[in-house]
């Protein structure tokens, strides 16, 4: 199939069919998957007393230790399959999404992407805030219909068996799937590719997207995210926050984005987190320096807005649906083309700046980044997985984002 507009339209009229989905993992997985966190051949322990090496030892025992002994999948299957969900074809693929509709009138649709190492899962803590307010300390008019899919290769979506499944064609899957569900307008919001997904959208602008909410906002000057990426010196003038937001991009581009090299050029040779769990589970702690501090703390015994089971959920879902390799080609699939950088998205734009995300997006380069900035915000705590670690913070963020648009 092409990727072109008028082939994810004619997809519309080629298979509109919307199918009820549950799912219930095998016993003999989730046996099989314990017995090889058993087997695990562990490496000697790293020679730094810091995470410089990479996720340390010690973490990854505790987290497979756990993993093995206490962890039960079955209470998160159980959580999902209490959401409806459905499968719908767009573009000769099959799209796995999450739809829960608001008992209130003039709910506003809101169509929510995940990112990686990401799953359906990060959002589920935000659906009954935002489809119930009155429930969590809001009212009828912040109330959202809400839209999770699975991107193309993860979770419970379809794994691309061509190439071209990349942020642009999601875009405009997504257009399809919430006119397909008969919004003929509404919002998109998303963090970590998400948020590169939802850059594509408001840059396609197709008729009936109302505004988007980003939490990783795309607003690096070519110039400045160029002079990162080569780790060349800071260019003169910067304000403070700005240099700020310099310093830290320079250092994910230096130090913190491994992963994004090896699945950017070769996400094939990545068979061994296909075959060990504990493989696949470090390879996603290591998404980024700040993350990985709290993620490391909860296997510590300590708890700052994510438990083991939240962080097991998600390793889990990509182990049971062989996910890993198929997540990691969609790097290959955009490399080179920009995470960070301006877009030029010129629809209305609502951004929230966690302080522990990526980088601080200042609002001087966020202004010229999105010229219909309707809201900015710099929240007080909260990282990269801003809607899983903090969802009364982020659920506030887009009742107060959109509130404008409604």
């Amino acid at each position: 199939m092409g990727n072109t507009n008028e082939s994810i339209a004619s997809a519309i009229a080629a298979n509109e069919t919307v199918r009820g989905f549950k799912f219930e993992a095998a016993q003999a997985d989730l046996d099989d998957m314990k017995a090889r966190i058993l087997a695990t051949k562990w490496p000697e322990r790293e020679t730094v007393k810091d995470a410089s090496q990479g996720v340390q030892l010690a973490t990854a025992q505790a987290l497979a230790n756990y993993w093995a002994s206490d962890y039960d999948w079955r209470k998160i299957e159980q959580k999902l399959n209490s959401y409806p969900q459905f499968i719908t074809e767009i573009d000769g693929l099959d799209i796995h999404f999450i739809h829960v509709k608001s008992k209130h009138e003039d709910a506003l649709p809101v169509i929510v992407t995940h990112g990686w190492p990401g799953s359906i899962i990060e959002q589920l803590k935000i659906i009954d805030p935002l489809t119930n307010p009155t429930a969590y300390g809001g009212t009828p008019e912040d109330a959202f219909d809400v839209v999770i899919p699975s991107m193309p290769g993860y979770g419970f979506s379809g794994k691309p068996t061509e190439t071209g499944w990349g942020p642009e064609r999601i875009a405009q899957a997504w257009d399809v799937l919430m006119k397909r569900l008969g919004y003929m307008s509404y919002v998109a919001q998303g963090g970590d590719w998400g948020a590169i997904v939802v850059d594509q959208q408001g840059l396609q602008a197709p008729e009936g997207l109302l505004a988007i909410h980003t939490n990783m906002a795309g607003i690096f000057p070519a110039e400045i995210d160029g002079a990162a990426f080569l780790g060349s010196p800071a260019p003169a003038g910067l304000s403070s926050d700005e240099k700020l937001a310099f310093d830290r991009l320079q250092f994910v581009y230096q130090k913190g984005i491994a992963y994004g090299f090896q699945m950017g050029l070769r996400p094939q040779t990545l068979y061994g987190i296909a075959d060990s769990p504990v493989g696949l589970a470090a390879y996603f702690l290591d998404h980024d320096a700040r993350s990985y501090d709290l993620i490391s703390r909860v296997f510590q015994g300590e708890s700052q807005g994510l438990t083991r089971d939240d962080i097991l959920d998600n390793i889990t879902i990509t182990w049971l649906t062989n996910t890993a390799l198929s997540g990691a080609r969609l790097y290959w699939e955009y490399w080179g083309k920009g995470y960070f950088n301006v877009k030029g998205v010129s629809i209305p734009v609502a951004v929230s700046v966690f302080p522990d995300e990526l980088y601080p997006a200042p609002k001087s380069w966020t202004e010229k980044a999105y010229p219909q900035l309707i809201h900015y915000n710099q929240v007080e705590k909260g990282g990269h997985f801003a809607a899983w670690e903090q969802p009364e913070i982020f659920v506030n963020e887009l009742r107060v984002g959109f509130r404008s648009i409604r």
